[in-house]
């Protein structure tokens, strides 16, 4: 799959450098981001250090081994109370000590928090990326919009100015038409504005160069309506904080067993001796033997040490504010699950008013056009209604399109509710999972 996944990269990039601007599905701008980002590649890192925290904590109980070797810069004089050797060899290894494993626990759960704050720090970059490309998707259109909206609106200047010319409109007809072409203009400036923030951002996102995507629409997911009952589960983030604490909680229980648990480690220590350079065997009855040998275990009972009372009141005192932090991270996930619930719920009417009003003015334009090509059918009889202008046509044609960009707009809220309370949910791998199967 990784391999995939590079050459899927490859492909989007070589693509890019080519024709300048072409289409990347949601999926592969969500791919290139999480690997060209700062936090993921930053959680990395603590997951790494974490496992070689595991790994160091596991370790004192595997033997280390050292060598040595030295001679004498000049002749030895006299009993120095150390033994000369040309080398010597040393074997030592913790063999029990409970603190010990309450360490390799604390480093175990303390790797689980980092793979977690991994997990939680890919799902945060994939919102991110989703949400900027759905935005740029959704400007897109609403550009397009837009600058059918000018078209529509130079023309119906155009009209209107004749129409004033000739005496059948007045003077502030005239000027309306051209405030609403101005109007336009500075929201299709403003889109475009927008667009090219958006670009931009997901260019910092993906690694790829400014302006090279082209957002596919239907490389989108449907999202899903997800409500406050539906069932929410821990996140990588609330899990990861969890985990911390029972490492803090763990360590702490270590520093504390130090107080009073014993510790028992085994060595084992080879010298070779050697008589040059020394008059030794003037100090011994018998010769210096030439090979030296010992093992054995160690135990060591603490009585009192004061640097490890202290320790132990640390360490409680970080398990403490760990697990209290903890608590509070999942007090504010159900305060956020509440919020969005109630915007959700706003934002779903919004965007049904919102599809309404669009399906209205579109109604509308096809009863204009309608009149415009047979007439209203009420004749020239006095106090019947006065058939439609040319201008008409252009301001139900300006409004059909300020509805749908309307409710492109409410669609796009509602989006980025449901995405957003869909991670607060604990669901947003679910949601990943089918984007990368689309």
């Amino acid at each position: 799959m990784k391999v995939s996944a590079c050459i899927l990269c490859g492909i989007a990039l070589a693509a890019c450098s080519v024709v300048g601007s072409a289409q990347v599905s949601l999926g592969t701008v969500v791919d290139l981001a999480q690997r060209n980002s700062s936090s993921v590649k930053l959680a990395q890192a603590d997951v790494q250090k974490a496992a070689a925290s595991l790994s160091e904590s596991r370790d004192a109980f595997i033997p280390s081994m050292s060598f040595g070797s030295g001679l004498p810069a000049f002749p030895e004089v006299g009993f120095t109370g150390n033994l000369p050797s040309i080398w010597d060899a040393t074997v030592q290894s913790m063999v029990f000590s409970m603190p010990q494993f309450r360490y390799i626990q604390a480093a175990r759960r303390g790797l689980q928090a980092a793979q977690l704050n991994l997990k939680d720090a890919r799902e945060q970059v994939a919102l991110d990326a989703a949400v900027a490309y759905i935005d740029l998707d959704t400007v897109t259109s609403e550009l397009d919009a837009a600058r059918q909206q000018e078209v529509d609106a130079n023309r119906l200047v155009t009209i209107e100015q004749q129409r004033t010319q000739a005496g059948v409109d007045a003077e502030n007809i005239f000027l309306q038409a051209r405030l609403t072409a101005a109007e336009l203009k500075l929201k299709r400036i403003h889109l475009e504005a927008r667009a090219a923030t958006l670009t931009k951002q997901i260019s910092l996102l993906t690694g790829l160069p400014t302006g090279s995507i082209k957002p596919d629409h239907g490389s989108i997911p449907e999202i899903p309506a997800v409500r406050a009952d539906t069932t929410a589960q821990p996140t990588a983030a609330q899990q990861s904080a969890l985990m911390a604490a029972k490492a803090k909680e763990r360590t702490a229980r270590g520093d504390l067993e130090r107080l009073f648990m014993p510790q028992v480690g085994f060595g084992v220590l080879y010298n070779r001796n050697t008589t040059l350079l020394n008059d030794i065997n003037k100090y011994y009855a018998n010769a210096l033997p030439t090979n030296d040998f010992s093992s054995g275990f160690s135990i060591r009972l603490p009585l009192f040490d004061a640097e490890l009372h202290a320790k132990a009141k640390e360490s409680a005192a970080d398990a403490l504010r760990a697990k209290v932090e903890a608590e509070q991270a999942e007090r504010q996930t159900d305060l956020e699950i509440a919020q969005l619930t109630g915007n959700l719920r706003e934002l779903d009417a919004q965007a049904e008013i919102a599809g309404l009003k669009q399906q209205i003015a579109n109604d509308q334009l096809k009863t204009v056009l309608t009149e415009l090509e047979v007439g209203n059918g009420a004749g020239g009889e006095p106090g019947a209604p006065a058939q439609l202008s040319p201008s008409a046509e252009q301001q139900a044609r300006i409004d059909e399109r300020q509805k749908f960009e309307d409710a492109l707009d409410a669609g796009l809220n509602l989006s980025k509710a449901r995405l957003n309370l869909l991670r607060a949910l604990g669901h947003m791998q679910d949601w990943l999972n089918e984007l990368h199967a689309k």
